[in-house]
């Protein structure tokens, strides 16, 4: 990332952190803070799986992702 001539530190960041968010690094990192045994991770997906569909059924609208 470059930063422009006159832009204020605090734009560059606010610009840095917006191109993290967006590249899914920041979601990467996170997922490996912590070591997760494959039958954790595997009953984890299962689970967020379960709950979408549960919240489908109950006719609760999906979350909806802002685009940019």
């Amino acid at each position: 990332m470059r930063v422009h001539d006159r832009e204020p530190i605090a734009a560059a960041m606010r610009r840095f952190k917006k191109l993290i968010e967006r590249s899914g690094m920041k979601k990467e990192l996170r997922a490996h803070e912590y070591y997760e045994k494959p039958c954790e991770e595997r009953s984890r997906k299962e689970r967020n799986r379960a709950n979408v569909i549960r919240k489908a059924a109950l006719g609760r609208p999906p979350k909806e992702r802002k685009a940019f």
